[in-house]
């Protein structure tokens, strides 16, 4: 598992990218935008200093390194070419990740092993449009990776133990807490925790009860969280919650992602990462 692409560069994509290539790997990101992909130099600088921030071996040497291990690519044969492993990070709508993971199927080596960051959607929902189902499974990860190092690695019914046990071990050497999941479960473990505490926050907003600030300082205080709800969506980045809110059955969360569209995505406000979401961080 030296060789590793990343479909997608996005607040978790980059984070992915860099993280393997921290820890030795040789990564590859992919994206369809060659004008973000123009941007992500930027990207790596700012990862960068977080890891000077937050980690005590991340040296100017270390992470000039890590860098040099990343070339980026919008095209797909060219990414995939040679990868031991696949790991997709594009938006969260099963359409997509179908589509983007027929198109690998049909260019990937056969030992390639495929795993889908998704944060909700079931690997089985995807894992035939692979062309290669038993070699298909869940890696995901908490944002903040260098730091919220939890990955969880979820297998379908059809997944291989030796692609499980491959994709974990890979997890490991990238500095992960490597967390199996037994049976396939929508939102692993920590989404199904971190899920209905979001949702009840998006909820209290835009039913007027309290603004953002009150509920994050009630969460913050009463239970000696960290963080707020609102402050975790700004470390989550607007673009996921909106894509899982924009279309659900609860008028409470549409109206919810209606305003994430509104006020946050069109005016640039997309979170921690972009200096600007719920609060101002620059």
């Amino acid at each position: 598992m030296q060789k590793v692409t990343v479909l997608g560069s996005g607040v978790l994509g980059s984070q992915i990218a860099f993280q393997s290539a921290y820890h030795g790997k040789d990564v590859v990101v992919r994206d369809l935008d060659d004008a973000t992909l123009a941007a992500l130099p930027q990207r790596w600088a700012w990862l960068a200093e977080q890891y000077r921030r937050d980690l005590p071996d991340a040296t100017d040497e270390t992470l000039d390194a890590a860098i040099g291990r990343i070339r980026a690519t919008s095209d797909l044969a060219d990414a995939v070419g040679d990868a031991d492993l696949v790991i997709e990070a594009v938006p969260e709508v099963l359409d997509i990740k179908r589509q983007t993971w027929a198109a690998v199927g049909e260019v990937a080596p056969e030992r390639t092993i495929f795993a889908t960051n998704s944060s909700t959607l079931l690997p089985s929902a995807i894992a035939d449009a692979t062309g290669r189902p038993e070699r298909f499974l869940a890696l995901h990860f908490a944002n903040n990776i260098w730091v919220q190092n939890t990955a969880e690695v979820m297998g379908h019914p059809g997944t291989d133990r030796a692609s499980f046990d491959a994709v974990a071990a890979f997890a490991a050497e990238i500095g992960m807490v490597v967390i199996p999941v037994l049976k396939e479960q929508p939102g692993y473990v920590l989404n199904s925790l971190l899920v209905p505490f979001l949702t009840a926050a998006s909820q209290l907003y835009v039913r007027g009860v309290a603004d953002v600030e009150t509920i994050d300082t009630t969460w913050r205080k009463a239970t000696g969280a960290p963080l707020g709800p609102f402050q975790i969506y700004d470390v989550i980045g607007m673009q996921t919650p909106y894509n899982l809110m924009r279309t659900s059955p609860d008028p409470d969360l549409r109206q919810f992602a209606e305003v994430l569209k509104r006020d946050y995505i069109d005016a640039g406000k997309l979170g921690r990462a972009t200096g600007h979401g719920f609060y101002d961080y620059r």
